[in-house]
């Protein structure tokens, strides 16, 4: 039997995931635990296939839930796009997770801190 991928996530981001989807798509069920590790990770699947909440959920687990560092060492995910539309729809994705599993937590009690996002073009 495999072993639950949500499972290392904190409980809102695991609510949150299963409220919002059937189940998670491979590129994420084998994404999520080296990701998890902190292994670097090369995510290649079709459009469509959820890469990107492959690659930041882990992201916004760790920022909502993990006590923020000092303030020289805040800039903790850096996501480098090649196309400034690319960049806003990634940004425009991102919200929708950060509001639900920040409403969970809220609901929920626990402690969590809501990430800041911010986009530089040019």
């Amino acid at each position: 039997m495999t072993a639950d991928p949500l499972t290392p996530f904190h409980a809102p981001v695991r609510e949150w995931f299963s409220a919002s989807f059937d189940a998670p798509t491979r590129p994420q069920a084998l994404g999520w635990p080296p990701i998890a590790r902190g292994e670097s990770t090369l995510i290649l699947a079709p459009t469509g296939s959820g890469k990107t909440l492959t690659a930041f959920l882990w992201c916004l687990d760790r920022l909502m839930f993990t006590p923020p560092p000092e303030k020289k060492a805040r800039c903790r995910v850096l996501y480098v796009s090649p196309l400034k539309a690319l960049a806003v729809d990634v940004e425009r994705n991102l919200r929708a997770p950060l509001a639900g599993i920040a409403q969970l937590a809220e609901r929920r009690g626990d402690a969590f801190t809501t990430p800041a996002i911010a986009i530089r073009t040019g």
